[in-house]
């Protein structure tokens, strides 16, 4: 499906070296943001408190935050988990006092908020969990969780794993369906997207969650599709143009992919920013990842993974064999030995 041809190639490689000047740039500046800023994580790799709660009618979150930062306890986080009767905070550690201190003493804030007292429970059955108001009950406690710094090590030592299997899981797949120099640029280009995701992470202090996590593996996966489907058409392009020359040849594949990656990939970035934009606060950081990796994974698909196979040399003896179906027939050095 084509919403629209290109008669005549773009010579995007002409401008190669441009492109890779601006993308190690952008790249060295992510590092540095990295370096000296680092990133913002969230209470799943820091540990801390998460406790939901919820309300008779809509949760005022202005109110609700307000009285949770009254008591001191730091950076807070306070947002709608699901409809907008329910409320998700999540609290940094507090030292030496116990999780079931944190939870009574932001509750009570969160009922006298709403104008109601805490029902008295036995202190040995956890905190109280009906606040009261008269007849009426404006805030009910849900759920609390405790996250130690124990898991949180465990979890980013398991998301760097995660990581580090998935790059050399794609450079594995690129090395044995194409060849190793497309591998090199393809895992490059990857990198390139992801360490760009987490530069604008460090630069704006944004929140880096399991769920952001989640939204670069999945970048990832999704780049390398884009830079499949352009390596996939460059060898195919070498079979059926024996006179082009490399450059030639990268930038027919890209131009003749172009109706392809914006069917695609405008259709993919509609849906997520509709999450970005409607989601809510829980799949806000979540999109925002993947609207970053999506813009970024084009352009490293065409300008840095396609280049850099160019500049390490890949030629069509790596990629086709010289057989008869090979052979242009338009082609009058048809049937040469290469």
């Amino acid at each position: 499906m084509e919403f629209f041809r290109i008669r005549r190639d773009i010579p995007f490689m002409r401008h190669a070296l441009i492109f890779n000047a601006i993308s190690f740039l952008t790249f060295a500046a992510a590092v540095f943001f990295l370096v000296t800023r680092g990133l913002h994580f969230s209470i799943e790799f820091t540990g801390g408190s998460l406790i939901e709660v919820q309300y008779a009618q809509s949760a005022n979150l202005v109110k609700a935050r307000e009285a949770v930062e009254s008591l001191g306890f730091g950076e807070v986080q306070v947002q709608n988990f699901g409809t907008s009767r329910d409320v998700l905070i999540r609290l940094p550690l507090r030292g030496s006092m116990k999780q079931g201190e944190v939870v009574a003493k932001v509750f009570d804030a969160l009922c006298q908020a709403e104008g109601g007292q805490v029902a008295t429970q036995d202190a040995e059955k956890g905190p109280a969990q009906v606040c009261q108001a008269g007849s009426a009950r404006p805030v009910t406690l849900q759920r609390s969780e405790f996250v130690g710094p124990q898991v949180g090590d465990e979890l980013a030592r398991d998301g760097a794993l995660a990581l580090a299997v998935t790059v050399i899981g794609i450079m594995i797949y690129l090395a044995i369906r194409f060849e190793w120099k497309f591998a090199v640029a393809g895992i490059i280009a990857n990198l390139h997207d992801v360490i760009i995701i987490l530069g604008f992470f460090a630069f704006f202090q944004w929140e880096f969650s399991l769920s952001v996590l989640a939204a670069v593996l999945a970048v990832l996966g999704y780049s390398v599709n884009e830079s499949v489907v352009i390596f996939d058409r460059i060898r195919e392009a070498f079979r059926k143009h024996r006179r082009m020359t490399t450059r030639e040849v990268i930038d027919h594949a890209i131009t003749s992919t172009m109706s392809r990656t914006i069917i695609t990939h405008g259709s993919t970035e509609a849906m997520v920013l509709a999450m970005l934009i409607f989601g809510g606060p829980t799949l806000h950081y979540f999109a925002l990842a993947l609207t970053i990796g999506i813009l970024f994974g084009i352009y490293s698909s065409v300008f840095v993974a396609a280049a850099i196979a160019m500049w390490l040399g890949v030629k069509r003896e790596d990629l086709v064999k010289n057989t008869k179906k090979d052979i242009d027939p338009n082609d009058p050095n048809a049937g040469a030995v290469v």
